[in-house]
């Protein structure tokens, strides 16, 4: 009997194809084989890579599920069967890692854990699953030796054990995955798997980084400045330190320091020096990656695919693949396993990733080892999520050869949270010192503040910026400086879409270059990455680190000897119910009160340090709120773990959030009309990205209430009444909503 693992369709004509046609199940199990073999050997798992390729189909050897790719409606129960086979011949822990990954090769990796059939123990007793021992004619499953397992990943302490063993489950897992992907996808689609993006040499994209610097010190040898001498010494720096040896580093460099192109000067010279396959860019905001993105592919790119951009807002749906142009499908196929040099994500999608139980997820984790990791505003890991973040990236660099890069302008106190002995490498020489050449500001705590004291003082100033931890706040003190003026008065928050944001922000950008009148209401938004330069700014009470942001959009370029940043209590309303904004305030001005032992300056990295060194203590029991990493020690013996349940509470974001598109401007108004009509509208989504406004759930059901929200697809939701969106404010909130809290959104 000839046995089969797919069938071939002609895609245009929606049509199964005969069997002649169809892929050789031994052929789909050889190359699925030899693609996870090659991609676990990066991390010394390559035999075992090789065995659960091998094993995880053997079930389609039954005669159910050959009848079943005849046409039979019949589900069958395939996956099972390799899970079984290799546990019936390894009854050890590395029998029932290998039985985790073929299990879940299709639903995702299963609860380890007796009591429901559904979970591995049961599926592993299982007895009624058809007869699949044919494949005994065609497949061998090796034997293991010692040499074989010599360098797979183990734990470095012997409280990492149970970390170590889940963490390579989903490594191996995460091979297995993607070769199954990319096998099917090969034999079923050709045209689809030849559009994946073709490989630019780490070498090659390192060159053209070189080019753009090289024209940054000519620019700033031209413009001679104290500022950008000393950028230029950060940016030198990090290239003669990306000759260090592969582990985990941190990269201490005040904001306005140039710290993007140079942490990413670092990581590609140490990817060439150190033959690492990719750089990944992990930043905390969404609200910025586009254009960190956009900053790298215009240094990166020459009419190719480099730059992957990848984020929980820019999913790509499913759709017409053919109506994708050249680029956009190179994109959207390297979104799903990173199969690209640089990437550039977000931390949720990053750490989400590490902890996921899906196929869809985890498939990009093995494109995590050999790279190097750059995490952008390093102090900005969840506190809640803290030590399950740390341990992964020690993981990381432990056992999957990573180097990882914490870059910050304000280091957390993590030191005692990095398991494994680990201990991170200073990239700058004197990061205090650095500290002192940067300062361009004086901080000074005002106290309590009415919103009509925030504005006496806003007026006070013709080039003014109120940074505020709330939406509501900032829209009553826009509207308050309204009442005083009309000129130069900007508001900025969330609620308005990306492309209303950049235009504003060019605005602002040259009202400040040109000397005019400019004051700004802003939420928290402004701090990420945001290259404005105000004299003077106000800061609502806030933990150290967000001050310090706040801080780098004063006096940037040290036009002024200091600039002047005000700290203030604000009133009821500025102050969220709901996070830890409340504790951190407090902390902070714990630290002020020691100002004499931290250097007399809460910018200083003495007084940083004091600052998470309380915070660390008084949240010590909130650094893993979820209890992962204790569930994953308790689960160690027998490798219980209860995979589902812990890719369900590692969750960074509380609430999720739902995006609308906002009727901005005529282009995004032609755009709806076109997409409304368009047969696959999926296909559009990206052109759609800048008109975007991420809101609640119960925010979205007011806006239906008011019948001018139209879906469209499965995935696109537009607001289709223009006096909703504000030329001000943003997208307006329902009258009858109001939040159940004081909602933070960035």
């Amino acid at each position: 009997m000839i046995y089969y693992g797919h069938t071939k369709e002609d895609l245009l004509m929606k049509k199964v194809l005969s069997k002649e046609y169809w892929q050789l199940l031994k052929e789909h199990l050889d190359k699925v084989a030899q693609l996870t073999e090659e991609r676990a050997a990066k991390f010394g798992a390559g035999k075992l890579g090789r065995i659960i390729g091998l094993a995880h189909d053997i079930g389609k050897y039954s005669k159910d599920f050959q009848k079943r790719l005849e046409g039979n409606k019949t589900k069958v129960d395939h996956a099972t069967a390799g899970a079984k086979e290799l546990w019936k011949k390894w009854q050890n822990p590395i029998g029932k890692a290998l039985a985790f990954t073929v299990a879940g090769h299709h639903g995702g990796l299963p609860d380890g854990t007796r009591g429901d059939v559904k979970n591995l123990p049961g599926r592993l007793e299982k007895n009624d699953i058809p007869d699949y021992q044919a494949f005994s004619k065609e497949i061998n499953i090796p034997d293991l030796c010692n040499d074989d397992l010599c360098n797979i990943p183990y734990a470095k302490e012997t409280a990492m054990f149970a970390f170590s063993s889940s963490f390579c489950i989903r490594m191996l897992y995460s091979c297995l995955v993607d070769a199954d992907y990319l096998d099917t996808e090969r034999f079923m689609d050709a045209e689809k798997y030849m559009a994946r993006p073709k490989n630019v040499s780490i070498q090659t994209i390192f060159q053209r980084l070189k080019k753009k610097l090289d024209m940054l010190a000519e620019n700033n040898r031209q413009k001679s400045s104290f500022i950008n001498t000393a950028r230029q010494g950060i940016l030198e720096r990090c290239l003669e330190m990306a000759d260090s040896k592969p582990g985990l580093f941190s990269l201490t460099v005040p904001t306005g320091g140039g710290k993007t192109y140079s942490s990413m000067a670092f990581a590609l010279k140490h990817a060439v020096k150190k033959k690492k396959e990719r750089v990944i860019y992990v930043i905390p905001y969404t609200s910025i990656i586009e254009q960190n993105a956009q900053v790298f592919r215009e240094a990166l790119e020459e009419n190719d695919n480099v730059v992957l951009e990848h984020h929980s807002n820019f999913e790509y749906p499913e759709g017409s693949f053919e109506d994708w142009d050249k680029y956009e499908k190179a994109h959207r196929l390297a979104a799903e396993n990173w199969d690209m040099p640089v990437v550039v994500t977000t931390a949720v999608q990053f750490f989400e990733s590490l902890y996921a139980h899906k196929g869809s997820r985890c498939r990009k984790l093995h494109n995590m080892a050999n790279s190097v990791i750059v995490l952008d505003e390093a102090q900005m890991m969840p506190l809640e999520y803290m030590k399950p973040c740390l341990w992964a990236l020690a993981e990381l660099v432990l056992n999957y050869s990573a180097t990882v890069v914490l870059c910050t302008a304000t280091q957390p106190a993590i030191k005692e949270l990095i398991p494994g002995k680990l201990k991170a490498v200073e990239i700058m020489e004197d990061p205090a010192e650095l500290q002192k050449t940067f300062k361009r500001v004086n901080v000074h705590y005002r106290g309590k503040m009415t919103d009509k004291e925030v504005v006496a003082g806003m007026m006070g100033n013709s080039q003014v910026l109120t940074i505020v931890n709330t939406r509501r706040h900032a829209r009553i003190l826009f509207d308050l400086l309204l009442e005083q003026t009309i000129e130069g008065v900007y508001h900025l928050s969330a609620r308005m879409c990306p492309a209303h944001r950049k235009e504003v922000l060019a605005e602002i950008k040259e009202a400040l270059l040109k000397g005019k009148t400019c004051r700004v209401v802003s939420t928290q938004l402004i701090e990420a990455g945001v290259d404005v330069d105000f004299p003077v700014v106000y800061r609502s009470e806030t933990g150290i680190d967000s001050i310090a942001q706040a801080a780098g959009r004063c006096n940037r370029e040290g036009r002024e000897k200091y600039g002047l940043v005000i700290v203030f209590e604000p009133e009821a309303h500025g102050m969220p119910t709901k996070g830890n904004f409340k504790l951190v305030a407090e902390l902070a001005r714990m630290t002020v009160r020691k100002l004499d032992k931290v250097e007399n300056d809460l910018m200083s990295l003495a007084a940083i340090e004091d600052y998470f060194k309380q915070l660390f203590s008084v949240e010590s029991d909130k650094l893993d709120a979820q209890k992962i990493l204790k569930r994953i020690k308790d689960s160690g013996e027998g490798l219980s773990f209860d995979f589902p349940k812990i890719a369900h509470d590692f969750q960074l974001i509380d609430s999720a959030t739902v995006s609308v598109v906002v009727p901005w401007d005529d282009h995004v108004l032609d755009l709806m009309g076109e997409i409304e009509y368009h047969p696959f509208p999926a296909s559009k989504v990206r052109s759609l990205q800048p008109y975007i406004v991420q809101i609640y759930q119960y925010e979205l059901d007011a806006l239906e209430k008011e019948k001018i929200v139209k879906s469209v697809g499965d995935v696109i939701k537009f607001v289709t009444d223009s006096s909703f969106y504000d030329s001000r404010y943003g997208l307006k909130d329902a009258k009858e909503v109001k939040a159940p809290t004081d909602v933070m959104i960035y």
